[in-house]
C-alpha cells in the first residue's frame, strides 16, 4: 500500500496546478450546492469516466466542500503518477493481500471530521454516458468500519461541449440521510444508480 505523504511545497504546487488545469480545460464547472457537516467526514461516491474525474472532486471539495482531501487509487496509478500522493492520495491493490490494509486506511480517515474521502466505486473506467453503474464490494467493508459516523454524497459528473470549444462539467450532487444504511453493495449501489439516472436525465435536457 502506498499512503499519502506531507510536503507543504509540493502540495501547494500541485493545488494551484490543478485549479490552474481545470480553469484553463473547461469553460464551466457547475455543481450543486449541498449542505457539508461540519461535525462529519465526508464519503464521496462518483462516476469514473476520464483522467479529468480525481481533479475536478479535488476542484469540487476545494470550492464547495472544504474537506482534507483523499481519494482511493489503483496502485499502478499511484506508482506512475507518483505526486498524487503528497494530495492525499492512497493506494489500493485488488489482488495483492494487502488490500485490506487500504480498506481499514480509508475507514480510518472517515473518523477524522475533518477528511473527505472519494472513492470511485466501479473500480474501473466507463463511458461518461453508461447506463449500469456496478460497485466493487470493499466498499462496504469501509462504511461499516466507521459506523455510519460520516456524512455519504453521491456526485454524478458529466462533460459535454455544447456550443462552446472548451467542455462544461456539470457535477449533480446528492446527500444522503445520516440515518440510512445500506444491508449490502447491491443496495448501495442501486440507490447510486437512481441518483445517476436522474442526473443523467437532467443532463439531457439542457438546452442552450
Amino acid at each position: 500500500m502506498i499512503h499519502p505523504q506531507k510536503n507543504s511545497l509540493i502540495h501547494w504546487f500541485f493545488h494551484h496546478y490543478i485549479l490552474w488545469i481545470v480553469g484553463r480545460n473547461f469553460h464551466e464547472v457547475k455543481f450543486d450546492r449541498a449542505v457539508v457537516a461540519q461535525d462529519r467526514a465526508i464519503l464521496l461516491l462518483a462516476n469514473h469516466f476520464s483522467w479529468w474525474d480525481g481533479f475536478l472532486m479535488y476542484y469540487l471539495n476545494h470550492k464547495l466542500l472544504g474537506k482534507k482531501f483523499h481519494v482511493m487509487i489503483l496502485e499502478n496509478t499511484a506508482r506512475q503518477i507518483s505526486f498524487f500522493k503528497y494530495m492525499g492520495a492512497f493506494s489500493v491493490n485488488k489482488n495483492s493481500r494487502d488490500m485490506m490494509a487500504s480498506l481499514d486506511y480509508a475507514a480510518g480517515l472517515l473518523n477524522d471530521p475533518q477528511n473527505m474521502l472519494l472513492i470511485f466505486p466501479q473500480g474501473k473506467l466507463y463511458s461518461n454516458f453508461t447506463d449500469k453503474m456496478v460497485f466493487q464490494k470493499g466498499l462496504m467493508k469501509i462504511m461499516s468500519g466507521v459506523q455510519n459516523n460520516f456524512q455519504l454524497m453521491f456526485a454524478a459528473t458529466f462533460i459535454e461541449h455544447f456550443k462552446y470549444k472548451k467542455p462544461s462539467v456539470n457535477v449533480y450532487l446528492k446527500t444522503l440521510s445520516e440515518s440510512l444504511t445500506y444491508k449490502d453493495i447491491d443496495e448501495l449501489a442501486t440507490a447510486y444508480q437512481q441518483h445517476y439516472d436522474s442526473a443523467k436525465q437532467l443532463q439531457t435536457q439542457i438546452v442552450l
